[in-house]
């Protein structure tokens, strides 16, 4: 078990595959029926800076073990940093007692044989990011000051940050799947502060990719910071009322992933979701489309199997408004009579898109279509019900009158039904952005409450 030349990490894949492997047959030794295993290792930097100085530094490089034993349908879970045949025997030893004292579920159990992927795709998602400490600080450094020579408001800053983080594992079950990979995770963030007079206000802006080359320059990612936090110097409160709303494309993101939850298994099975027996129903109008590509290079959402070792495959989430599937790790399919659909872990790659979307239709276009409204570009608190689907919470945003911004709001509360909001989705701008494992243009809703005045 040597450290490889070319990565960040200490063993390479055979080396955590053997050690996922010694962990199934000491589960089998020991008294298990079936077993699961996972070997991972992660290695990476991340530091911050504030005002031009130095602010913290951290340098990371940790690895595990994690065991999940069966005794027929009773499960116990264990996990060491030590990986040592001594070590992970008592992690086996201590899974199979947590075992022995846990109550019988006829839905737990390992994935059956049929589910594995018939191949391991390679999706180009290790890119490992060589950066020194002084690079990296150098690098958050300029984002700052880039943010700063904006203009002479730009009086203060909550900092900057860059990260690199490479992670590796490979897990094993003793159903017959095995199968692991590297990976890396790369982010540059810059968060300034407007102040004119008493009145101070706040943005931020970041980048991130799997690959280093790919992120947005210091000086873009600070000086388009800096613009947005100025642009919110002068807000004030509206009158209360019912208003068409724009919800800005790193926002929509989120209404993304109410409906994530809404139609995840476990949601489903407690009877916890709004959107209960949904597949088949029409939620969106027949303009929205959402897809879900698991296989995308470099991707963030991007993976050959999930995390049970299930295969996945790309689909149509919602086709023409309605509803086309769920997501299901095996035990949430087995406590809903379906089958697994490889989600456990989390969706892969779901971009929302509009059939009457065309690439001159951006934000300021959107803007322009609503007329008259709400432009929001931060959301606060989390009053979204998941089993209502009532949503409520604090905005910022934008007044916008005849198509054109008028002046920055705050202090405001925009309430809806998150039913209501996704089946009064009007347009999906061109302005695609991605945050995460899911990608939308800003999106136009019909009609939203504002509290304000």
């Amino acid at each position: 078990m040597t450290k490889t030349n070319q990565t960040p990490f200490y063993y390479d894949q055979p080396a955590l595959a053997g050690i996922a492997h010694k962990l199934l047959e000491m589960a089998r030794q020991y008294g298990a029926t079936d077993a699961s295993s996972e070997v991972s290792e992660h290695a990476g930097l991340s530091l911050s800076v504030r005002m031009g100085s130095l602010e913290t530094i951290e340098q990371t490089r940790d690895r595990s073990a994690a065991v999940s034993v069966y005794k027929g349908h009773r499960r116990g879970h264990a996990t060491t940093s030590d990986l040592s045949d001594q070590a992970l025997a008592a992690a086996v030893k201590r899974a199979l007692d947590i075992a022995s004292h846990t109550a019988e579920d006829p839905f737990s159990g390992l994935p059956e044989k049929r589910y594995q992927p018939a191949e391991q795709r390679s999706l180009d998602l290790f890119h490992p990011w060589s950066v020194r400490p002084e690079q990296a600080a150098d690098m958050a450094l300029v984002a700052e000051a880039a943010a700063r020579s904006v203009s002479p408001l730009i009086k203060n800053s909550e900092g900057a940050g860059v990260s690199a983080s490479h992670g590796q594992f490979f897990s094993a079950n003793t159903a017959g799947f095995s199968g692991g990979y590297p990976y890396s995770r790369h982010w540059l963030s810059v968060a300034p502060i407007a102040q004119r007079g008493d009145a101070m206000q706040r943005d931020d802006w970041y980048s991130t990719s799997r690959r280093p080359e790919e992120l947005a320059s210091p000086q873009d990612i600070g000086r388009y910071a800096a613009r947005r936090a100025l642009s919110r110097l002068g807000a004030k409160k509206i009158p209360t009322g019912q208003w068409p709303v724009i919800f800005e494309a790193p926002l929509a993101v989120g209404l993304m992933g109410s409906l994530v939850h809404a139609l995840s298994g476990s949601a489903l099975y407690r009877r916890a979701s709004f959107l209960l027996d949904a597949k088949g129903q029409q939620i969106f109008p027949n303009h929205i489309e959402i897809d879900e590509d698991p296989f995308i290079p470099a991707a963030a959402g991007s993976a050959p199997f999930d995390d049970e070792g299930v295969a996945v495959c790309p689909r149509k989430l919602v086709d023409r408004g309605v509803v086309q599937g769920y997501f299901l790790s095996m035990y949430t399919a087995r406590k809903l009579s379906m089958q697994p659909t490889g989600h456990a872990g989390g969706a892969h790659n779901l971009r929302l898109s509009s059939r009457l979307t065309k690439p001159k239709d951006d934000l300021a276009a959107l803007i322009k279509t609503m007329g008259k409204g709400l432009l929001v570009t931060e959301v606060m608190g989390q009053g979204v019900n998941g089993l209502t689907g009532d949503y409520s919470r604090g905005a910022f945003g934008y007044w916008v009158e005849n198509g054109q911004i008028v002046h920055p709001v705050e202090e405001i509360t925009i309430a809806g039904n998150l039913k209501e909001m996704y089946a009064g989705l009007v347009a999906v701008g061109s302005d695609q952005i991605t945050r995460g494992t899911k990608t939308t243009g800003s999106i136009l809703l019909d009609r939203m409450t504002i509290a304000g005045s």
